[in-house]
């Protein structure tokens, strides 16, 4: 028996609500505009008739091409080198950054005196499900940036300083977790999103719909 479209977990039906406007827009069924308002209302929404309401228009279905496409964009990335070496960033009166395509080792090590580290997990490679950032910030300022789809766990202990944790965890598609614990005096650590959900599905659909008008223009 079919389940009732108002019984359905509502994070199931906006992911589904979300595809299908992705695709149809990367198919150019829908402009920019009322994709990005039509996107907006479906993450803000609260009940499964609101999402319904949004693709009632939309004849086209994501196909099993497109959820490979989608999988391959967000699953995390994980590595296969199960190196168990420590990663350590010392910055003193100076500024030190790891970022890119890197293999995050179960720990990693942050002495920032008088300085500024940015460690930036947005397109680095997970070898662990769990690691853990070992922080010890004086008179300095790092900034940590991780992608949504992991969890942050903040254990940071301040004396005169500042500690925000401004990341999103959606707790989806298995993340991993990242654990900062540590020290900050008279300095500064924030924890944050670089690029947002909406962004990376606008990039997504962006990318899907340049794919499919270059196939096109060649019939």
């Amino acid at each position: 028996m079919t389940v009732k479209f108002e019984d359905r977990p509502i994070e199931q039906v906006r992911e589904e609500v979300i595809d299908q406007l992705i695709y149809n827009y990367s198919h150019a069924i829908i402009s920019v505009e009322a994709f990005e308002r039509r996107l907006d209302d479906a993450m803000d929404a609260s009940d499964n008739s609101t999402l319904g309401s949004l693709v009632s228009d939309l004849e086209l279905n994501a196909d099993a091409k497109y959820q490979s496409e989608k999988r391959a964009q967000f699953t995390p990335n994980y590595s296969h080198d199960n190196s168990e070496e420590n990663l350590q960033l010392r910055s003193i009166l100076g500024s030190n950054e790891r970022s890119g395509q890197w293999d995050v080792p179960k720990d990693i090590y942050l002495t920032n005196i008088l300085g500024s580290i940015a460690l930036d997990f947005t397109n680095a490679r997970f070898n662990h499900q769990h690691v853990t950032v070992h922080v010890n910030c004086v008179l300095g300022s790092d900034a940590i940036y991780v992608p949504e789809h992991v969890n942050v766990v903040s254990r940071m202990f301040s004396v005169l300083g500042s500690v925000e944790n401004k990341s999103a965890s959606l707790n989806k598609l298995q993340g991993p977790t990242i654990t900062i614990e540590g020290k900050v005096i008279f300095g500064s650590v924030e924890i944050k999103v670089k690029r947002t959900m909406k962004e990376k599905f606008v990039g997504f659909a962006n990318s899907l719909k340049a794919n499919w008008l270059d196939i096109n223009s060649g019939m």
